[in-house]
């Protein structure tokens, strides 16, 4: 008797198992009324709206590319594939209701333009529905060099590089000078010759879409620090070695590394891989070099490496304007820089001539070896040293010979 009582408990041991199974989703059930069921018969689109809730009521006749939308309606569990024009959307059941569909905009410019999204079903049905997709205008984000000479290759960076063969694709330089000579065109690049005449100011990109601003001034003078033939770094330790020529400077005097680098994060050679702008002892202002708050601000300035540069990072590193007569901050560990190691994926690092690159301040936080550290805040920043030296990770025997000038400290727009 006893036993045939233990054979019951156990099996009613087991209905609460499964039941506790059941309610923790472990064990699949039919209480979710929204979950995902391909269904048979076509959709009814009712309208599309934005994704925020709060935004509902703003219904959409466009978008553009990469945004999410939401169709609204009827039996949308019946969609199967989903084209805008002639791009395909990527479409994810775990965002698919009978009544609502949340689906982003392909990223990729259409061909055929039609203004209209297919919806094929299950059945092999294609329901058409009126609906835009924008391109944005083009985004100009950069150009290979801010300082390059009228009469250079020069190219620009970006993106919604679009030449219309009806509307053909047109860049205008500062100064409303066009560019007459477009070699290339790609989605994200313009390869193109810098016109006669070209002034300081911002480039225009127009597509058949619109026109975009760059992000960017050309010959960008403004927030110069050091430039080599104005502004120097005298009163440091190491002011720097200053040529103009072999290679020719991209606007007057520049400031030159060179000599022998060890791999193993050894070399400590101040005297031919570094400069000291100490502000006190240079008769700049008290105070910092620049005034843009640091989260928006970077520093700027063109580069040219003619010899292989295979080991030690750049760093670049800010020091309160008293400081003077000690190297101490260099390697303390305590005082943040920013570090450039642009052969570490690559294993060597050499240009074509001049390029511009940039650093924003707020990645100023580490230390000689790459710990990270915190951002100095204002007050720190009144006097720069570059020094090519350690960085924390190793490389190989090398011999550079690194070019720099122009630099300036610019808002990031």
């Amino acid at each position: 008797m006893k036993n045939k009582l233990y054979i019951k408990d156990y099996n009613n041991l087991l209905i609460v198992i499964f039941a506790t199974l059941v309610c923790m989703g472990w064990v699949s059930c039919d209480d979710n009324p929204d979950k995902y069921e391909s269904t048979d018969g076509i959709p009814d689109i009712y309208y599309v709206r934005v994704p925020n809730p709060e935004s509902a009521d703003s219904l959409l006749v466009k978008a553009y590319m990469n945004n999410t939308i939401v169709l609204v309606g009827d039996n949308l569990t019946s969609i199967k594939e989903m084209w805008f024009n002639d791009k395909k959307a990527i479409l994810n059941s775990s965002f698919i209701t009978r009544n609502t569909l949340f689906v982003n905009v392909p990223n990729e410019i259409p061909s055929v333009v039609t203004n209209k999204i297919y919806m094929i079903t299950k059945n092999n049905d294609t329901i058409a529905y009126d609906f835009g997709v924008q391109v944005p205008n083009p985004s100009v984000a950069s150009i290979s060099c801010e300082y390059a000479h009228d009469g250079e290759i020069a190219t620009l960076y970006g993106d919604y590089f679009i030449d219309d063969p009806n509307v053909p694709l047109t860049v205008n330089m500062p100064g409303n000078v066009p560019v007459t000579e477009i070699l290339s065109i790609e989605k994200t690049k313009i390869v193109f010759k810098i016109p006669e005449g070209s002034q300081k100011g911002y480039i225009n990109v127009k597509s058949i879409y619109g026109t975009g601003r760059s992000k960017f001034q050309f010959r960008d003078d403004r927030g110069i620090i050091l430039d080599w033939d104005n502004k120097n770094a005298s009163g440091g330790w190491r002011s720097g070695k200053i040529a103009n020529s072999n290679p020719e400077g991209i606007s007057g005097n520049y400031v030159y590394f060179s000599g022998n680098m060890k791999g193993d994060l050894s070399t400590w050679d101040e005297d031919n891989f570094s400069f000291n702008l100490w502000g006190i002892s240079n008769g700049r202002p008290e105070g910092d070099l620049f005034s843009i708050p640091i989260d928006s601000a970077q520093l700027k300035f063109e580069i040219n490496v003619t010899q292989s540069w295979s080991a030690g990072a750049l760093q670049m590193i800010f020091t309160p304007w008293s400081t003077k007569d000690t190297n101490g901050y260099i390697a303390d560990g305590v005082t943040p820089r920013g570090l450039w190691r642009p052969w570490e994926s690559s294993g060597s690092y050499q240009t074509d001539g001049w390029i511009t690159v940039s650093f924003p301040l707020k990645d100023f936080k580490y230390d000689h070896t790459g710990k990270a550290l915190q951002v100095a805040g204002p007050g720190n920043y009144g006097g720069l040293t570059f020094f090519v030296y350690h960085g924390g990770i190793a490389g190989t025997d090398c011999t550079p010979y690194i070019c720099i000038d122009n630099i300036r400290v610019v808002p990031i727009e």
